[in-house]
């Protein structure tokens, strides 16, 4: 049977299953990848799980979202991440060395392995010809100590690329056009796999791009090919023995096919508040601009930078434009600036930020209100910059830079200069100064953690009761993110150990009470919320599951989940339910109750539950997906539990 790249690294790490779009499966995984917005908690869940030492492959530990250090709250979680890394056998990337996707790109990645992280954008490691998936936390920690990833079989959508990008049009437009296509939504359940005549004038680091961005459609993953071009890069960075070619079979099939002609592309870009809501940039010109931002995962690459570079050389950006530089890792900007083009940047009016997540997850560099940004981050969910009243549209780097020598938004073809031509340095620096390599395991055992008094311990979470009554504190629209469940940034994100003081912080862009409401009634047995289509799109960080949990909530019941948040509700013992009915959403207020009974042998019998409104007399019928092991975990309050009685 011909198969395509998907299906053969999919085949390659099946512990159990059928690849059957809808089955669960179980995937043995190679790698791990941890930021520190996610990965204190992974650590102090390896901790609980008393883990002796990585199980897998390789597995590496970033700091790039929380190095703004105003207080201590960072830097004493930095100094216990690099004593955890230590104690367990992982490699630590240092502040400064840049964000974690492309460095794992450039230093860790191989092609043919699955890769599993803690942050969503982890897919971006597909441009490697690798099986990169975001997750929350819990599920590293579990692949960490050598237990499978669970997911549902996805369909694999083959998108055939033809043609070339035209001058002015790069990578980043090449995903906003399919997210115009599809919206945020477009790639649930799928992987998307990039083949065809297109791909040969696309760099790794073009295809990283793209890969990258394969989150905001809400995909399982994203997936290329290694071939020549993947060679080239791992030869770049001093890795030709990592190399290994893994192309789709000659007569492989497509669950799903779509095609894109590079060459009628055109600039494109996304309007507040949603990567979905896209237009062609030319639809929007002339809106005046505060910010213009160049760097972030979405475009890490060398020449994301040097063009900017090029287009700024002799000239000044506009009076009034913050222009933002936000390197993405140490080795490239170690050459950007033996390049030049860091002088150029600066010389033209540039602010230079260390290498790391730095705005893009609202560590700085926020807008000013009721201002417009245009920034080549991948996500410009509401408050996500963190201004509240942001007003965030995302571009290419082009563009970005024609908007910044202007002061308004600007498509690119019309300013009058030549497509300025980069290529990537043929002996790029390679330096891994900032990335400690674990310790032999003898050495290690001897490590004692270094827990500052930020850090506190997840608290015991109690079994599925099997009679609930449970008010409904939230009533939500479609397409409510992460970023809006529990908002990342300066404020937010230096509790991410502190589970109690980040708990404060839930819900309240949507609704400054939550809180305290989800506290008055905690004792009296918890909470439901409801929503709409696409819950919990955005982040895979699991606090957003996890804090809620910790303030009561049970049950969640929306129309439809994102799929990280959706497994992050079953890890931490919230009862993820969708409408049997859709119409049946219109029937539910805020404060309404609802009742549950018999629950427990509802849940293991079938997959339909009904719903009592205790107060209007009325049911409702909804659906659970969980498998029957995700049953056995809800039923036993969550993942930690279930793992806990397993060991015992």
């Amino acid at each position: 049977m011909a198969l395509n790249v998907s299906q053969k690294l999919i085949k390659d790490h099946l512990i159990s299953g059928e690849m059957k779009p809808g089955n669960e499966i179980g995937l043995k995984i190679d790698q791990t990848l941890t930021q520190d917005a996610t990965g204190t908690m992974v650590m102090l869940e390896l901790e609980a799980m008393k883990l002796d030492r990585a199980k897998t492959e390789v597995s590496a530990q970033y700091v790039d979202h929380n190095i703004i250090q105003e207080d201590s709250k960072n830097p004493d979680d930095h100094l216990f991440l690099q004593s955890a890394t230590k104690r367990f056998g992982l490699f630590y990337s240092r502040p400064g060395n840049g964000v974690s996707h492309p460095v794992h790109m450039q230093r860790l990645a191989i092609p043919g392995k699955t890769l599993l992280g803690s942050d969503s954008h982890t897919c971006a490691n597909g441009c490697m010809g690798m099986l990169a998936m975001g997750a929350g936390g819990i599920d590293v920690a579990m692949a960490i100590a050598g237990e499978p990833i669970y997911i549902k079989m996805p369909q694999i959508w083959g998108i055939r690329l033809s043609g070339k990008l035209p001058d002015w049009v790069s990578a980043k437009d090449v995903i906003l056009e399919l997210l115009r296509r599809h919206d945020v939504k477009g790639g649930v359940g799928k992987i998307i796999e990039y083949y065809g005549p297109g791909l040969k004038d696309l760099s790794t680091m073009d295809r990283h791009v793209i890969a990258n961005m394969g989150a905001e459609l809400g995909a399982t993953t994203t997936v290329f090919p290694s071939d020549d071009e993947v060679k080239r890069f791992l030869k770049s960075q001093n890795r030709d023995n990592d190399w290994v070619e893994l192309l789709a079979d000659k007569d492989a099939e497509y669950d799903i096919q779509e095609e894109i002609d590079l060459s009628e592309l055109e600039p494109m870009i996304a309007k507040p508040s949603s990567p979905g809501n896209v237009v062609p940039v030319r639809e929007v010109a002339g809106e005046p601009i505060y910010q213009s931002y160049i760097g972030s995962s979405a475009n890490p690459g060398y020449r994301d930078f040097a063009i900017v570079a090029e287009m700024m050389k002799g000239r000044k950006v506009a009076d009034g434009v913050s222009f933002d530089i936000n390197p993405t890792s140490r080795q490239m900007l170690t050459d950007l600036v033996d390049d030049g083009y860091i002088g150029s940047l600066l010389t033209a009016g540039g602010r230079l930020h260390q290498a790391g997540c730095n705005g893009c997850i609202g560590m700085g560099q926020a807008p000013a209100t009721g201002r417009n940004s245009l920034r080549t981050t991948p996500r410009n969910f509401p408050g996500r910059s963190g201004t509240r009243e942001d007003s965030v549209f995302l571009c290419s780097p082009e563009t970005a830079a024609a908007s910044a020598l202007t002061g308004k938004i600007t498509d690119p073809r019309t300013l009058d200069m030549k497509y300025p031509k980069v290529k990537d340095p043929d002996h790029p620096t390679v330096d891994d100064a900032l990335l400690n390599k674990p310790l032999p395991p003898e050495e290690a055992k001897k490590v004692e953690l270094v827990k500052g008094p930020n850090i506190a311990s997840i608290p015991e979470m109690d079994k599925l009761p099997d009679e609930m009554e449970l008010p409904i504190l939230l009533k939500m629209k479609d397409n409510i993110s992460t970023d809006e469940i529990l908002a990342g940034g300066a404020r937010v994100l230096p509790y991410r150990s502190n589970l109690p003081e980040i708990s404060k912080f839930t819900f309240e862009i949507i609704d400054e009470t939550y809180y305290n409401r989800a506290m008055e009634i905690q004792k009296l047995g918890g909470h439901a919320i409801v929503g709409g289509f696409n819950y919990g799109q955005g982040s895979s960080r699991e606090h957003a599951a996890l804090a809620p949990r910790f303030l009561g909530l049970r049950v969640a019941l929306v129309k439809d989940f994102a799929r990280i948040h959706w497994q992050n509700l079953v890890n931490f013992g919230v009862l993820p339910l969708t409408f049997k009915n859709e119409a049946d959403y219109d029937l539910l207020e805020e404060d309404d109750i609802i009742q549950l009974k018999n629950l427990r042998t509802q849940l293991k019998e079938g997959k339909e539950l009904t719903l009592t409104l205790k107060e209007k007399e009325k049911e409702v019928r909804a659906v659970h997906t969980m498998s029957a092991r995700q049953v056995d975990i809800m039923l036993k309050g969550g993942l930690i539990n279930w793992e806990r009685d397993r060991q015992h």
